[in-house]
């Protein structure tokens, strides 16, 4: 068979059925970034590798890269389940959230070690998350991990200062085309934000990930920090995640 094989650390992002056994591979991977490939066989009762590949698990695998757009997995070896995650309606939609954020934010087959060790260490830090009644879309440490991966990905909205006119006081909004809050004065058609929203951010993009649900943020705050990161993606992504309308 032409092309090479190798080896790489990945997460499984999406999972979908194609033909009778197979199944398309979204994954973001250490050494290659975002890639699509095909696991052969795994719908079948008896394949070697279907329970490894569930969405969110963290997997080493082997990978032949042929002349096709998607590469075929030949080995895989499981690093972490995270079956807490899954097998929770909770977790699962949270990590669902992330895994989006992943793909759409960075798409590309090219490696990048912040995003990939953010993605792991988000979905550790999920499989002990306390179950919530909440809606999962405001979740802090959802929020927090959609932050980081926005700061890595060079969309850090600055919330110190009016980015019009560098003021400290009196910020009331936040403007996403300029990446940043505004004060009274320039809040001409931009998001409202509370003073404790803008705070939050500022909490959960300072803070490790495993303290996100301990910021005990207000239902306001949580809103705000969506309303952040949302108009983001679509001011400079132009896209909308599909699991935080579901």
């Amino acid at each position: 068979m032409a092309g090479r094989t190798y080896k790489t650390d990945a997460i499984v992002l999406r999972s979908m059925r194609y033909s009778e056994a197979d199944r398309i591979l979204h994954l973001y991977t250490s050494n290659r970034g975002r890639i699509g490939a095909i696991a052969k066989g795994i719908r079948k009762t008896k394949s070697r590798f279907g329970a490894r590949l569930e969405p969110l698990s963290h997997v080493e695998l082997m990978l032949h890269e042929g002349s096709g757009e998607l590469q075929t997995v030949t080995g895989v070896d499981l690093k972490q389940s995270h079956r807490a995650s899954r097998e929770h309606p909770y977790r699962l939609s949270v990590g669902l959230i992330g895994a989006e954020a992943m793909l759409r934010l960075f798409g590309e087959p090219e490696a990048n070690e912040k995003a990939f060790t953010a993605l792991a260490r988000f979905l550790d830090v999920l499989d002990e998350l306390p179950p919530a009644e909440t809606d999962a879309a405001l979740e802090p440490l959802g929020l927090s991990f959609q932050l980081k991966l926005l700061w890595v990905a060079g969309y850090l909205p600055h919330l110190t200062g009016c980015v019009e006119c560098g003021a400290a006081d009196d910020l009331v909004g936040y403007n996403a085309r300029a990446g940043g809050a505004v004060c009274r004065a320039h809040a001409r058609d931009v998001l409202r934000l509370s003073p404790e929203g803008l705070a939050g951010v500022e909490n959960l993009l300072s803070s490790p990930l495993v303290d996100a649900h301990a910021q005990n943020l207000s239902p306001r705050a949580c809103r705000d920090a969506l309303m952040v990161i949302t108009s983001t993606y679509e001011e400079h992504g132009g896209f909308r995640l599909r699991t935080l309308s579901a």
